[in-house]
């Protein structure tokens, strides 16, 4: 009956996303498919890798976005993996513009 529908919902998702080439419509699905909550989770989560592939301290990252040093650590432990998709995903937005 759901033949069609791939047995790992996160892997549907994200060739739907690799489709889709308008930012917005990405943001819209996002913002319907997401609590006000989680998108804020999301939105931070993408802020602070950014702040900590700048070169920000993890301190001065929690004191400016209230998160907690645990939070930040893990996000600072994902970038520095090798082949990391924090890392990739950050380079992809860079050369987007």
């Amino acid at each position: 009956m759901y033949e069609d529908i791939d047995p790992t919902p996160l892997n549907e998702l994200a060739h739907a996303l690799a489709q889709a080439e308008d930012p917005e419509m990405i943001k819209g699905f996002l913002e319907s498919l997401l609590t006000e909550n989680e998108v804020s989770d999301i939105s931070s989560r993408w802020t602070l890798v950014r702040l900590i592939d700048r070169g920000m301290s993890q301190r001065t990252i929690s004191r400016e976005l209230g998160l907690s040093l645990c939070k930040i650590t893990r996000g600072s432990r994902e970038l520095k993996k090798d082949d990391s998709p924090f890392a990739h995903m950050i380079r992809l937005y860079q050369e987007s513009f």
